[in-house]
């Protein structure tokens, strides 16, 4: 593994776990919140990947030229009117939750996106809703990418992995 993106890194956990099983990886994480990244640099400095993470304010990928080994994300894709949880909003802002009507605008915002920054041996993983496999399938199966669909422990829809076909 060399080069990973996150994609709506928030905190760095994505970013920061891959980082922590491939030693020789190198990464970056752009989120449009400098909250989400200061937090995200602490993290990496607590966890001494400070070196080998790179963090960047920005919308998904724009202005992005390079190709990565692996890209993440966990962008927002709960619909705007759904009711979440106990502590969910206490701890979580709106705009890392909320994907408008149908929680699909962040996956028809990166699905332009994605292929021009995927390696050729590549893979991005995309969390999704546990009911929106079909729709971001659909979405983010463009441009010779081929999507499968990843289950959690629990056996529910949760990623949707893209490679080359």
């Amino acid at each position: 593994m060399g080069r990973i993106l996150d994609l709506g890194t928030g905190p760095g956990t994505l970013l920061l776990a891959a980082l922590d099983i491939w030693h020789q990886a190198t990464g970056l994480g752009t989120d449009l919140s400098r909250q989400a990244l200061s937090y995200a640099s602490a993290n990496a400095r607590r966890l001494g990947l400070e070196p080998r993470a790179k963090l960047m304010q920005g919308n998904w990928a724009d202005g992005l030229v390079e190709k990565f080994d692996l890209i993440l994300c966990n962008p927002p894709y709960v619909p705007d009117d759904a009711e979440v949880g106990a502590g969910v909003r206490e701890f979580e802002p709106d705009e890392a939750l909320f994907a408008g009507k149908e929680g699909l605008d962040s996956y028809r915002a990166l699905a332009p996106q994605l292929p021009r920054l995927l390696n050729e041996e590549g893979l991005a993983v995309v969390e999704i809703g546990f009911d929106q496999a079909d729709a971001v399938q659909r979405l983010l199966a463009r441009n010779g990418l081929h999507a499968t669909v990843a289950q959690d422990i629990a056996g529910r829809d949760r990623a949707i992995l893209l490679k080359w076909a």
